[in-house]
């Protein structure tokens, strides 16, 4: 009898620590999604396709190279921490790359660096890769936005950017924008264009 009790409580276990795992990283992406910091980050497209996860376009940021002064090693693939701001036309900006996550109340990201390389015995150069870089969709509307947000890139008196919540060194890309609206809508309304 003993040994079915014990049973018992080992399987409502392990079930309970299944459903808290998954239900856990869903918490903390809306806390962030919720609580964090959004930041317009401008991008520039590419659209590949993952077998197990679906059609995405993949997000190539127009700040993805930094310049800094030499002094500190960068090893590629390390993980650094940059503090943001907002620059005058209202897109997301890095301040500051930095070894450890910054203390004070300057939002700020962790990230990874991609390359990086000595341009003279002054100044460092980067590549960093944010965290937010694949944007997924519903396969059936996946192609149109990649033609849309391809031909948005390319027309200059349009603004494409990744809408990013940021909050403690972690972020969740929110949607993709053309114009201020979401690339969805877009969408929608070129399909009900196409239909009249």
């Amino acid at each position: 009898m003993n040994s079915k009790i014990t049973a018992f409580i080992a399987f409502v276990l392990v079930v309970l620590v299944q459903l808290y795992v998954p239900a856990k990283m869903i918490w903390d992406r809306e806390d962030i999604l919720e609580t964090g910091t959004e930041f317009k980050f401008q991008t520039a497209p590419i659209d590949p396709s993952d077998p197990f996860r679906g059609k995405y376009i993949t997000l190539d940021f127009d700040e993805p190279i930094l310049t800094v002064a030499s002094g500190q090693e960068w090893e590629n693939g390390e993980s650094i921490y940059v503090t943001l701001e907002v620059d005058s036309k209202g897109f997301a900006r890095v301040k500051a790359p930095i070894k450890t996550p910054p203390i004070g109340s300057d939002p700020f990201l962790k990230v990874e660096v991609d390359y990086a390389w000595k341009d003279d015995s002054t100044k460092v150069s980067m590549r960093i890769d944010y965290p937010f870089d694949r944007y997924y969709m519903e396969e059936s509307k996946a192609y149109e936005a990649e033609v849309t947000y391809r031909e948005a890139r390319r027309d200059t008196s349009k603004v494409t950017y990744a809408l990013v919540s940021v909050k403690d060194g972690k972020a969740v890309l929110k949607d993709v924008m053309i114009n201020g609206i979401p690339i969805r809508e877009v969408v929608k309304a070129n399909r009900e264009r196409e239909e009249e």
